[in-house]
């Protein structure tokens, strides 16, 4: 059977050995063929084909329902779901996505796309199953990674306490396999799992149980027994602690043997986890030998491995870099990061102050609370996360450091348009979420220069701030200006016409917009608002009193973001309202390229242009 034959999982069934072998090269060949002219996450889907073929043999989805921990290796349950068609879309706007998507097919469980959350989720789903008296298979496929985010370990506590049935198929490929975990344990698992040894061991505590007057003790003394020898070969004390019962760890490339432990297990009445353990990357020798370098990627050529295009340095690598200089003569600067160090642009300062920099993994609440501590504590912490993944950790935001006013500066990438990954993705609630916390200052630079100037000042003020900025800034034709905090810099003569407020990536399609109002006979006036909060009043003011009608621009949604709160300090001060304010819709973005999404929702030069000429001339 070939992958283009295959409409669900039930097709993959029946297949004989040497027919899922060929099914999982095929599959394989297929993700490095799209993946290398589309980009998106490679090596951690080449590890989990053998283990999802395994999974979908066993478990009759969608009735039992598979959810996956982030999605990053979502892409072979895309291909066994009918989705294999249209694979050669995905990431592409109005094509598959790269995660998970209840919208897009019945098979997709749940949508996933920030890591740690598959636990709850199954659980939920459980409880569900149970207070609604159906019958149905639970599984979270969980990453090795996620399980430094503490909602898996609320998850995990919460379910074993209650002895809620779900597995939790943990994927474990960047552990190695410990020395006493051989053939011997091998032949162990497949004992535990087996249902002559589930049932006999269930029978004799039974029978234990009901020795009059002793039946209690013998029972504890057999459970201790049984769990000492098993723990001699397998070391699951961790699980067991919290209420759930470990199989593993197994070879997550032997199909059958793991469809073996699956079917044994497929109804067991409580929480399980099966350790499978895989390797990132398998079967593409560029993704094995860097699998770190794998994980994401732009288009490349199979052949090499190399970019098909250069992005050069992105903007936080820029920003890095330069606080990396400045700590050589600023001990007390450190920097956090949520298992990120060298996607936000902290590979070199790690290399150079390594007992400076804080990876805490996927723990985002921790990596604010703990930055906290450290300013309490006399230091001046940079923070280093995608914009949204911060969301995570509004709470520790709000209490932990603006309450107290501490000098602790959040470095926000990829903000705004996030482009192929989608709505998980975009950083496109930060101003929202930010300018509603007092104490807080929330900057955008126009370019790599003003980025420093606002490091510089962050610096040198004891105060919490927020620096936004996407992966690149592209070059805008005014010259540089002196960054002032709350001050905002003129990029244009002061017309009459309209003045177009505006920050950041979004400012070199204003320039567009500006330019193609002028040969229409509308003269704008740019004006760069690289300090949101606070807002520049006095611009404001000087704007009023000109008479200048004022429209905001930003990559943002408006729900919440800069054109509101320049609404509502023109309403506190009583001047007029902005005539028009640009920028994205109260709905989640979809996936696509940055260019293609700004011009869908007239963002783009024509579109900004098109709406401030309806504002002022209606």
């Amino acid at each position: 059977m070939k992958l283009k034959d295959i409409a669900s999982p039930s097709s993959i069934k029946a297949l004989p050995e040497k027919e899922l072998k060929r099914l999982a090269s095929e599959i394989r060949a297929e993700i490095i063929r799209t993946v290398s002219v589309n980009g998106g996450h490679l090596a951690s889907n080449l590890g989990a084909v053998e283990l999802t073929i395994a999974l979908h043999r066993v478990f009759d989805c969608p009735e039992d329902k598979l959810i996956f921990d982030v999605g990053h290796q979502c892409y072979t349950h895309k291909l066994l779901t009918g989705r294999s068609a249209d694979f050669s879309t995905i990431r592409k706007l109005d094509g598959l996505c790269g995660f998970p998507r209840r919208e897009e097919s019945p098979y997709d469980a749940f949508n996933t796309g920030h890591a740690s959350t598959a636990i709850s989720a199954a659980l939920g789903m459980a409880r569900a199953r149970d207070m609604r008296g159906e019958n149905y298979n639970v599984v979270a496929v969980v990453g090795d990674g996620a399980l430094t985010g503490g909602m898996c370990y609320e998850a995990l506590n919460d379910a074993g306490s209650q002895n809620t049935p779900l597995m939790v198929v943990l994927n474990d490929n960047g552990m190695s396999i410990s020395r006493n975990v051989g053939a011997l344990s091998k032949q162990l698992t497949r004992l535990r799992v087996s249902r002559g040894w589930l049932e006999t061991k269930k029978n004799v505590a039974d029978a234990l149980r009901r020795v009059p007057g002793v039946g209690e003790k013998l029972h504890d003394a057999f459970q201790r027994v049984k769990n000492r020898i098993r723990n001699a070969f397998i070391r699951d004390k961790f699980f067991t602690a919290l209420g759930f019962q470990y199989f593993g760890p197994i070879d997550g490339h032997d199909i059958q043997g793991m469809e073996r432990v699956f079917r044994s297990l497929k109804n067991v009445d409580r929480p399980l986890v099966v350790h499978v353990v895989t390797k990132k990357g398998s079967g593409f020798h560029h993704a094995e030998e860097k699998p770190d370098a794998f994980h994401g990627v732009a288009p490349f050529y199979i052949e090499t491995g190399r970019a098909r295009s250069e992005l050069g340095p992105s903007v936080g690598t820029v920003g890095g870099g330069y606080i990396t200089s400045l700590a050589e003569n600023h001990p007390e600067i450190c920097v956090v990061t949520a298992a990120m160090t060298e996607s936000t642009g902290f590979g070199e300062f790690s290399k150079r102050f390594p007992k400076r920099l804080f990876d805490v993994g996927i723990a985002e609440e921790h990596a604010v609370t703990m930055a906290a501590g450290m300013a309490a504590g006399g230091m001046r912490p940079f923070v280093a996360i995608y914009e949204t993944f911060l969301q995570r950790a509004f709470d520790q935001i709000a209490v932990d450091v603006c309450l107290q006013n501490l000098p602790v500066c959040f470095l926000l990438d990829r903000a705004g348009i996030g482009g192929e990954d989608g709505a998980t993705h975009h950083g496109l609630m930060g101003v929202s979420m930010l300018r509603a916390i007092p104490n807080m200052a929330v900057l955008a630079p126009r370019s790599e220069h003003e980025l420093k100037e606002m490091i510089n000042w962050a610096l040198s003020h004891g105060r919490p701030c927020a620096i936004r900025y996407p992966r690149s800034l592209p070059k805008i034709k005014a010259p540089e200006g002196m960054f002032r905090f709350g001050t905002w810099q003129s990029l244009t003569p002061h017309y009459r016409d309209v003045a177009i407020l505006a920050s950041s990536a979004i400012l070199r399609e204003c320039e567009e917009a500006v330019e193609l109002l002028s040969s229409d006979g509308i003269e704008a006036y740019l004006i760069n608002a690289s300090t949101i909060q606070p807002l520049n009043t006095d611009c404001l003011k000087y704007l009023a009193q000109k008479k200048i009608p004022i429209v905001t621009v930003e990559e943002h949604f408006l729900s919440g973001g800069f054109g509101s709160a320049v609404a509502a300090c023109c309403a506190k001060m009583k001047f007029p309202a902005p005539v028009a304010m640009i920028g994205l819709p109260d709905e989640f973005v979809p996936h696509g390229s940055r260019s293609l999404l700004l011009q869908r929702y007239g963002l783009d030069g024509p579109g900004i242009a098109r709406q401030v000429k309806k504002a002022v001339k209606g």
